[in-house]
């Protein structure tokens, strides 16, 4: 009995995806490859179902002969493997990003003789739209709050941008291009909701002015309209005695994980490095704090990352080391080093003995000084979390200088209309 392959994400099913498998089935027994969780993230946004689950569906689909997983997005490995007589698959794969897997299917097979059959695709049916929008209604407290420890173990790394109301959080959101190296779609993993913006926008100082209540309501006004985890700027932590308290909330709301910083007294940004006072926690209370925190949260998913401030403090790099191991030992889930020097010399020092007392802690790093590395130089150096802060704001302000500035210089806005703003329809619907 001959064999047909058939690769699918299986993780949103239409009419669509029944058509191939029964067209299969015309050519020999069907063999149905279910992307595994991990070969999904590296292309495309997390599946709502584990790989666990989608076998057991698609095993008991007819005409279905046999399930196996497929590792990667690229077949080769699978089609060695099987030496299928046929892989069927839709006629969308001729242009676009998926030509060149396509290219290597046809060269694989040929090794045995195979044949590749395309079906007609359906147009108007598309698995990615209907897992975005599936995606978008199931997005409650505990499913989005486990997406982050989630894509750090499927992913290498994992990529965010900083959103401080709700238009960012869409821009942070629906933002994608296409790698031309790698010939896949990128994305942002996750959101980072930092304290110097969240402020910012209010119109406020950087000190934690900005209460809890306030960040709260940053938050749901973001997951109003998003559904990518939320890493959350939680500055000191506060009070010891209150942190438990607020990790519970962040936990309720289902963000993902809060950062919070090895410093105590009033808080002075930690850009401004010793140019201002950098006054640094006992590691010994600050683990206490760490651990009130653990004690607290009641899932295994929610993450807190303990943000270590001895380099912008002007201390070594082993003493960011003693501080880490202090705090690992406590209960942190990670750990985040912070530097305000452009060489990064000391930030890939710290990695480099990290990864030597441990090769599976996650380290976040956020290269807003020393932004000249790429992300796949600072993964290659040790990073799994690379938060871009602060950007979208930096990028909005200037822009929105010239256009006041073009309002009152000309007494009009036509000009500014023109050559600094988006047309108002393309924002009614972009929104």
């Amino acid at each position: 009995m001959k064999t047909a392959y058939v690769s699918m994400t299986t993780d949103v099913f239409h009419s669509g995806h029944i058509n191939i498998i029964n067209n299969a089935a015309k050519y020999g027994q069907v063999i149905v490859g279910v992307l595994s969780d991990e070969a999904i993230a590296t292309y495309k946004r997390p599946p709502l179902l584990n790989t666990e689950e989608r076998i057991k569906i698609v095993s008991n689909f007819k005409n279905v002969e046999r399930v196996v997983v497929q590792n990667s997005r690229e077949y080769t490995e699978t089609l060695l493997e099987l030496k299928p007589d046929y892989v069927v698959h839709g006629d969308n794969w001729r242009t676009g990003s998926l030509q060149i897997i396509r290219a290597q299917v046809i060269k694989t097979l040929k090794a045995w003789g195979g044949e590749l059959i395309e079906v007609p695709y359906s147009k108007h049916l598309s698995g990615d739209k209907l897992s975005r929008k599936v995606s978008s209604i199931l997005s409650t407290p505990a499913i989005r709050l486990a997406k982050l420890s989630n894509l750090l173990k499927w992913k290498p790394y994992i990529r965010a941008i900083d959103t401080s109301n709700g238009l960012t959080g869409i821009i942070a959101e629906n933002s994608r291009v296409m790698d031309e190296k790698t010939n896949t779609v990128k994305e942002f993993d996750a959101m980072w909701i930092s304290s110097l913006c969240d402020s910012a926008f209010k119109g406020k100082p950087d000190i934690e002015l900005v209460d809890l209540t306030s960040r709260i309501n940053t938050i749901n006004e973001i997951m109003e309209v998003t559904t990518k985890p939320i890493i959350l700027d939680g500055d000191t932590g506060g009070k010891l005695e209150h942190f438990g308290f607020h990790v519970k909330t962040l936990e309720r709301i289902g963000v993902s994980a809060v950062i919070i910083e090895d410093k105590t007294g009033l808080k002075q940004n930690s850009l401004f490095g010793t140019d201002v006072e950098q006054v640094l926690d006992n590691p010994a209370d600050f683990a206490v704090k760490i651990a009130e925190g653990k004690h607290a949260q009641a899932t295994r998913e929610f993450m807190i990352i303990a943000r270590l401030e001895s380099l912008i403090a002007g201390k070594s790099v082993d003493d960011a080391m003693m501080r880490a191991k202090i705090y690992i030992d406590a209960g942190a889930d990670a750990v985040m080093i912070h530097s305000k020097e452009k060489h990064g010399d000391d930030i890939f020092a710290f990695m480099k003995q990290f990864r030597e007392y441990s090769s599976t802690i996650p380290i976040v790093v956020v290269p807003t000084t020393y932004n000249q590395f790429t992300e796949d130089e600072l993964h290659a150096k040790g990073a799994n979390v690379i938060i871009h802060a602060n950007h979208l704001l930096r990028s909005a302000y200037p822009s929105m200088m010239k256009t006041v500035q073009s309002i009152l210089t000309t007494g009009s806005s036509k000009e500014a209309s023109d050559k600094y703003c988006m047309p108002l329809k393309e924002v009614l619907t972009f929104i």
